[in-house]
């Protein structure tokens, strides 16, 4: 069953709430943006994600193919959630920004998007930021 979910950046200044499950199934990526910041997330569909407040407080940033949409808060740098190369009709959620209180458990699953084509054509992440 999937319950609303708020979440934000560390200064407030980005808030969103997205729909998702409360057991929580997350991916750990190991690529070279995702290693750095220990981004640990989960994907769903765009229709499920509102941002409530905040983009004027958004910067962007691409690298490489492009098709990835890091966004993240301006004033205290968190990324918050981002659009993700493999799901460019969804919306990673990095999940340590949800607000306490409606995760009632988290699976982390390991990416291996140091080899990321392989990874991606032997995975069902593209099928994550389908509508139910």
């Amino acid at each position: 069953m999937e319950v609303e979910h708020l979440g934000g950046c560390h200064c407030g200044a980005v808030r969103f709430k997205v729909l998702a499950p409360r057991d929580l199934n997350v991916l750990s990526c190991n690529c070279s943006i995702c290693k750095m910041k220990q981004n640990v997330h989960f994907v769903v569909p765009s229709s499920k994600f509102t941002l409530l407040q905040g983009q004027d407080s958004l910067t962007l940033y691409q690298f490489n193919t492009k098709q990835a949409k890091h966004q993240f808060c301006k004033i205290c740098g968190v990324q918050s959630f981002y659009t993700p190369r493999s799901n460019p009709d969804g919306v990673g959620i990095t999940h340590y920004c949800l607000d306490p209180g409606t995760v009632d458990s988290v699976n982390v699953e390991c990416f291996d998007g140091e080899n990321w084509e392989t990874s991606f054509s032997n995975s069902d992440i593209r099928n994550r930021s389908k509508a139910d």
